[in-house]
């Protein structure tokens, strides 16, 4: 069911029309009880939130029919119980359209926040006049016995389903397993049982379930969250193997005899061993079409056989090519669980299994799916993660490099900065093996060239080699920090300063390095002097930095007393800038402080910027321009608030994103609006 709410209602005056509140209540609660359905997962959770919703209605329905005007505290109460009502709704319905699985995987969370929502309820019971109400001495019992249950609920978390996700855990870490003697073993019958006990009886339903878990791995990837996508791909494999398992299919026969030839004829196998195999669809790499031999998982979440992706990456591209998102960054991760359950699927069908390490060798005699066209270059290289043959070479070139660095002329020593700086642009390896060489202590000296080019080629090299976490504090304990921030502060060239201030940001990720560089006199000015005077690029790199610096609670007085705040303000109504996102996010992190707030309090455009960016921003902008207007208008910020009523786009938007807004979104657009009902139902202004 997906009915259009109605906007919480938002008036200036002390006392709320009773009628589209309660009518506004009434369908809100009707829309839950009637729900069709209730989800496996969170089962208690939900049918205990359902019941208690019905008794609300029957209190909303008889205050409805005693057609009396109410007093300020019971509206309030009950503008209350309406923001919790469609949280209530929310969370069930996500519960609904989510994966069984991730939900089980998360049912603690989960039920944390139906926790969080009872207690909200409970707060709202407190302040709601049942002895003022004309109502039935039975419904106001059964609505006092509602508010002590709420008042002392703890969380609420089913013993059946904690049980059934350790179950799903042990079957995930036996399928991830490195170890020989337990790769591979997996026990089918208690998995489709496990599948059956969150309603994965049918086909239908197991492709669903992948589509509902590939949907949340899109969605976390874009967050950068490797282990969460790792995990959510490792369900992937598991319901996908236990569907191929448990429901046979006959795709793909033709594919699979070609497969099964090409091995038999390499390898020597008599023809019995060569019987047709249905390999799953989702041991194919989806960029060659071969069983994978070593599969990994990219920054979008999808997974591909490290060869194929490995020469996609390096010809140039940046991007997924199942789904077309750039790659945030280059890391390929090791898929275990799916690489286990290929082993397994081997192991059963005979076919012979490679050695991951000469996967790029052996994979360059395999042809194509005759689909492709195309067969591997016979002399692929995986710089992301080499071989030992590989790796050797590196390691003689970045030992060759560092020693030109150390002794070559201006000439010498810009071209080898520069080997380097492309040697560490791609893979961890190289990024380990060229710090192990020695490079940094040379490439910080060399900061401080007067060739533009040694000094930005220099730069660059130290940020690619930041990547690498172990490097960050190589950098930091080599003295490198001062230099940076010279270059940042006053480099030679734009590039070498915005590449210095990703370096800042790169080498900020650590938290004691954000003591570090926040403390240093020259890091967070010089910051702020980039985000004023530099290019679109570089101003994104200094906002970034600053906001990872922020985020320490001491770094926040400096960026503001640095002037950051009126650049930042002033960031947000230019266009061609395009870092309207970020300029929000540091505003919102400075907040925090005293400092921070009177500061931003200062300008008189901000409020009107931030009610523009509520109806045309991001979601992320929308929500921390929510954030800012909730913190403008707490301890004191009358003036915000009045200038936030008298928009008249004002309230409008809040309504809506608190109706269609992000998760987040919603929570603060209550929040404000609350926030503005009691500033609106003061005594002190009385409404003529």
């Amino acid at each position: 069911m997906d009915v259009t709410l109605p906007p919480p209602i938002m008036v200036s005056s002390g006392l709320l029309p009773t009628g589209s509140l309660l009518e506004s209540l009434i369908q809100i609660s009707n829309e839950v009880t009637t729900m069709d359905k209730i989800p496996v997962t969170q089962y208690k959770n939900v049918s205990t939130m359902i019941r208690r919703i019905k008794l609300l209605s029957s209190l909303f329905e008889e205050i409805q029919e005693t057609n009396s005007q109410l007093p300020p505290s019971s509206i309030l109460c009950l503008t209350e119980l309406y923001s919790v009502i469609r949280r209530v709704k929310s969370l069930i319905q996500a519960c609904k359209e989510g994966s069984c699985l991730w939900n089980l995987v998360r049912s603690e969370s989960i039920s944390n926040q139906f926790y969080v929502i009872v207690k909200e309820m409970s707060k709202a019971l407190d302040i709601l006049p049942l002895s003022l109400l004309k109502i039935a001495a039975d419904t106001r019992e059964q609505v006092e016995l509602l508010h002590k249950q709420v008042k002392r609920a703890d969380s609420l978390v089913d013993s059946k389903e904690i049980q059934r996700r350790e179950e799903l855990l042990q079957v995930m870490m036996s399928s991830s397993s490195k170890s020989s003697k337990s790769k591979g073993v997996i026990d089918f019958e208690k998995v489709k049982a496990l599948m059956a006990q969150v309603r994965l009886k049918t086909p239908i339903d197991y492709e669903e379930e992948i589509s509902k878990l590939e949907a949340e791995a899109e969605k976390q990837a874009g967050t950068g969250g490797l282990i969460v996508v790792s995990n959510i791909n490792n369900l992937i494999s598991l319901v996908s193997l236990s569907k191929s398992m448990v429901f046979n299919k006959e795709d793909h026969k033709t594919a699979q005899d070609d497969f099964m030839h090409k091995y038999s004829q390499q390898h020597h196998y008599p023809s019995s061993q060569s019987m047709v195999i249905n390999i799953p669809d989702e041991y194919r790499c989806p960029i060659s079409l071969d069983l994978m031999q070593d599969p990994v998982i990219v920054a979008s979440g999808h997974t591909y056989d490290r060869v194929s992706i490995a020469q996609w990456i390096n010809s140039g591209h940046h991007t997924c090519p199942k789904s077309g998102q750039r790659l945030i960054h280059m890391a390929l991760i090791p898929n275990y669980a799916l690489k286990s359950l290929i082993h397994q699927f081997c192991q059963e069908n005979n076919i012979p299994l490679t050695d991951p390490a000469t996967s790029s060798s052996s994979s360059s005699h395999l042809e194509r799916s005759p689909s492709m066209k195309r067969k591997v270059p016979e002399k692929a290289v995986d710089h992301i993660s080499a071989t030992k043959a590989a790796m050797d070479t590196v390691k003689k070139t970045a030992e060759f490099l560092v020693g030109k660095l150390a002794m070559g002329s201006n000439d010498i020593q810009r071209q080898a900065a520069y080997e380097l700086r492309l040697l560490a642009k791609t893979g961890m390896d190289n990024r380990r093996i060229i710090s192990e060489a020695g490079a940094i202590p040379f490439l910080v000296t060399l900061l401080s060239s007067n060739d533009p080019r040694i000094q930005e080629n220099a730069v660059t090299a130290l940020l690619n080699l930041s990547i690498f976490d172990n490097n960050k504090v190589l950098i930091v304990a080599a003295g490198a920090l001062d230099s940076i921030v010279d270059v940042l502060g006053s480099g030679k060239t734009m590039e070498a300063r915005e590449n210095a201030a990703a370096a800042i940001f790169s080498l900020s990720i650590i938290d004691d390095h954000k003591v570090i560089i926040g403390s240093h006199p020259k890091a967070v000015p010089s910051l702020v002097g980039l985000l004023r005077d530099g290019t679109t690029a570089g101003k994104r790199d200094a906002a970034t930095a600053l906001f990872n610096l922020a985020v320490y609670s001491v770094n926040k007085v400096n960026v503001v007393v640095s002037g950051a705040v009126p650049i930042l303000i002033d960031l947000l109504m230019d266009d061609k800038a395009g870092i309207t996102d970020d300029a929000l996010a540091v505003l919102s992190l400075v907040l925090g402080c005293s400092e921070g707030l009177q500061e931003i309090r200062k300008s008189k455009v901000l409020v009107s910027v931030l009610i523009d960016l509520l109806r045309f921003g991001s979601p992320k902008g929308k929500e921390n321009s929510l954030t800012l207007l909730l913190g403008l208008c707490k301890d004191g910020g009358d003036e915000v608030a009045r200038k936030l009523l008298m928009n008249p786009r004002g309230i409008p938007s809040l309504q809506s994103l608190a109706v269609d807004g992000s998760m987040k979104a919603q929570r603060k657009a209550d929040a404000l609006l609350r926030l503005l009902n009691r500033c609106c139902s003061q005594p002190s202004k009385p409404v003529e």
